[in-house]
């Protein structure tokens, strides 16, 4: 695994390496697992260094997560192939970090909303409502939560104050959502109760 906090350029997951130790039915060497990638042309591009995603990459580790990345990518189409390999790897949980916001080049939401099989509002709404108060244009982040197969994608803005503000609503929800994926705290159809 990439340690917390270093980037990792336009690297993809590498299947099944995370939560089975690499090889196929040995114990998993932590509960949660988590991708972090970061959308950002400029990072990408080595113009300046990558600010939020470390940042990710800490927070999960404090909550309990085996973290891989940030993983920095241009914005678009990079963003959606990073997605869709994370999802395949079986990640619990895959943060993005920038293109939210309004200008021509934040493509993120629409990389990601191609990935999701379905889309939890309410978690980009709390994170919106968390930055209002604070700073009145974090309203105009458009960020998307959701599920692609069993792995939540939660989209956070790339300023660091909201990647913070974020990070304050998913502390208080995303180990519970990564438990009812799971079928813990629910049980999934078919399964005995």
């Amino acid at each position: 695994m990439t340690a917390p906090g270093t980037p990792s350029r336009g690297s993809a997951p590498t299947p099944g390496a995370h939560a089975a130790g690499g090889t196929s039915g040995s114990a998993p060497a932590t509960p949660y697992t988590a991708l972090v990638v970061t959308a950002s042309n400029r990072a990408a591009a080595g113009v300046y260094e990558d600010r939020g995603g470390p940042i990710v990459a800490e927070a999960l580790t404090a909550l309990g997560f085996a973290v891989d990345g940030p993983r920095v990518v241009p914005d678009g189409d990079p963003v959606e192939e990073a997605l869709r390999a994370g999802a395949a790897a079986g990640y619990d949980v895959i943060i993005t970090t920038g293109g939210t916001g309004i200008s021509p080049t934040d493509r993120t939401p629409e990389a990601t909303r191609r990935v999701l099989d379905h889309e939890i509002p309410g978690i980009p709404e709390a994170i919106r409502a968390e930055g209002r108060e604070k700073v009145p244009t974090a309203a105009l982040s458009r960020g998307l939560a959701g599920v692609a197969g069993g792995t939540l994608i939660v989209n956070l803005p790339g300023s660091t104050g909201g990647v913070r503000d974020g990070l304050t609503v998913l502390g208080r929800l995303l180990v519970h959502a990564v438990d009812q994926l799971r079928g813990g705290d629910h049980p999934r159809p078919g399964s005995p109760s």
